[in-house]
């Protein structure tokens, strides 16, 4: 399979995750799978006129494109022409190219929440008219429209996250390499579900924190981040924390609050990432799947419940007290 990845507005940031990835041989993997790199801004060798010799066959159908990855979201600026992003060299828009590979691609990917939603780039006023490739936030569309299908029948991918697990990218890859990937593998904003089915609070290292409900009160304290901190894991679809970065790296244990990046409109959330929004004195953002007498209820109770010292340590930047050591009959 052909694979051809190009960069729009956006960060590189996606790419950087992908590269700093603990896997050992990243090209060994994708040859493995019979994925060949036509271009990769990053890892490719081609430049200048090669390159539009590469996306020009491609454009013309001549090369087969299989994977048409986009990084970043499409500037569609000013007033729909997109002459905010022209691609170097070739006195064409990118969103121009962008239209016309996927046109032919058998499979289109939008890599990290910018070429899903839009991302950070379409926070504020955006002049640049950004949105995703087939999402203009939460509503459907984007530059390709709501109703765009590849070649192979499927909307596009939204490997989304901000930047995106290098996991997830190549976990999507090598499904749709070996013929694993359907429309069934998506949810309901076509993110693959084999980390989209899970929620980012699902093996956070502070769940003990939560259950009982004994919370952060700054950003260095070992506690719960969701009453005060405004951490977002109970409603954010992605498994950072059963797959963390590199083995051992996500937000909530290195001690910052989710901020849901896998969300469309995760960039403006109306307040500051660090602040749960309350109405009297409920936070706003409860578990997705519970109701909110059902929280109040279990909270009041868990913390009646709280052991000194789960109490204690939540509030502290380190173990002020251990747990107890005690005989408990079992063999």
């Amino acid at each position: 399979m052909n694979l051809l990845w190009l960069q729009s507005g956006g960060c590189g940031g996606c790419t950087m995750s992908l590269l700093c990835a603990d896997s050992s041989d990243l090209f060994g993997s994708l040859t493995d799978a019979g994925i060949r790199i036509l271009w990769h801004p990053s890892l490719s060798e081609e430049s200048g006129a090669e390159v539009l010799d590469i996306l020009s066959a491609c454009a013309a159908g001549h090369t087969p494109v299989d994977l048409l990855c986009i990084e970043g979201s499409l500037l569609r600026g000013p007033d729909g022409s997109g002459r905010f992003h022209m691609l170097g060299g070739s006195g064409r828009p990118m969103i121009a190219w962008v239209r016309e590979l996927a046109a032919h691609a058998r499979y289109t990917l939008a890599i990290g929440s910018c070429a899903a939603w839009g991302g950070i780039t379409t926070a504020g006023p955006n002049p640049a008219g950004a949105c995703g490739l087939q999402y203009d936030g939460e509503e459907p569309g984007g530059l390709l429209g709501a109703d765009y299908r590849s070649a192979a029948g499927l909307p596009v991918i939204n490997v989304a996250g901000c930047p995106t697990h290098p996991g997830w990218v190549m976990e999507t890859l090598l499904a749709l390499a070996l013929g694993q990937f359907d429309a069934g593998s998506m949810d309901a904003l076509a993110r693959p579900r084999s980390y989209a089915d899970q929620l980012v609070h699902h093996g956070c290292a502070r769940n003990e924190y939560y259950e009982f409900k004994a919370s952060a009160e700054r950003p260095s304290d070992l506690g719960c981040l969701m009453e005060n901190m405004g951490c977002k894991g109970t409603q954010a679809h992605a498994d950072c924390n059963l797959r963390p970065w590199n083995g051992g790296g996500s937000c909530t244990r290195g001690g910052y609050a989710c901020i849901s990046c896998t969300e469309p409109g995760f960039e403006e959330p109306g307040h500051p990432f660090v602040q749960t929004p309350k109405v009297a004195g409920i936070p706003i953002g409860l578990p997705s799947d519970m109701p909110k007498a059902w929280f109040v209820a279990l909270a009041a109770l868990s913390k009646s419940a709280t052991p000194k010292r789960v109490r204690e340590n939540a509030a502290a930047d380190h173990l002020v007290v251990t747990p107890a050591i005690r005989r408990t009959g079992l063999k």
